[in-house]
């Protein structure tokens, strides 16, 4: 049985969200946010205290980008997966890493200067600047959506599991009004697919009856 830990609406929310998309058994371990300082148990865990945190049998990941290839790798070659033999592997490669590093990166620091850290230490310019990058980087994904409807190899993939899950978190930002046409209509594709659908209830469910507090929206979390 693969075991999740997860906090709602963050990163973790890549592989719970693939996990729905796979159709396979996992357990969701659902934790206060920031769990390294609400859940201090869990850094017996993960030693850094952030989620992330996937285990299937001895293999433990924290990276959500890197979870979303060893899912898709191990439990769905030639379908959520990208093989190496196929042309658009790179292409596939280069969304899975730049949907964390290229475009919720960004995110994280409007998060921290506008949400998370105390009246004093907000930092609006540093907000509106990393907004406005964001936005900016968007363009790739526009110019991969306006001849096709996911973003690599001609079919929904693993990828569009880790960018969505960077639109997702723009929405909570507020930044959603900004996206571009085709980013806006393939953004409100990926949130009709039942396995999103199931995610989010899966995750509301499981914060019910594990007592874990949720947040009013705007619901802004990047990890753990």
């Amino acid at each position: 049985m693969i075991t999740l830990h997860h906090c709602v609406s963050a990163r973790s929310f890549r592989p719970l969200w693939l996990l729905e998309e796979l159709g396979l058994p996992y357990s969701l371990r659902l934790l206060p946010f920031p769990p390294r300082a609400q859940a201090r148990h869990f850094l017996q865990d993960n030693p850094l205290g952030t989620v992330p945190l996937l285990v299937d049998g001895a293999t433990r990941l924290t990276e959500s980008a890197a979870i979303c290839q060893y899912l898709a790798a191990r439990h769905s070659p030639d379908q959520l997966d990208v093989p190496v033999a196929d042309p658009a592997y790179g292409a596939y490669l280069n969304w899975l890493h730049m949907s964390d590093a290229t475009l919720t990166f960004p995110q994280t620091l409007v998060l921290r200067y506008a949400h998370f850290e105390p009246a004093e230490r907000k930092l609006p310019q540093v907000a509106a600047d990393y907004s406005r990058w964001f936005l900016a980087r968007l363009r790739a994904v526009d110019a991969a959506l306006q001849q096709q409807d996911f973003l690599c190899a001609g079919r929904f993939t693993a990828a569009d599991v880790a960018v969505g899950y960077a639109l997702m978190l723009a929405g909570h930002l507020g930044l959603a009004p900004q996206f571009p046409d085709a980013v806006a209509r393939y953004w409100a594709r990926l949130q009709q697919r039942p396995a999103f659908q199931r995610a989010l209830a899966a995750q509301h469910q499981a914060a019910l009856d594990q007592g874990v507090p949720t947040i009013a929206a705007p619901d802004v979390r990047p990890g753990g």
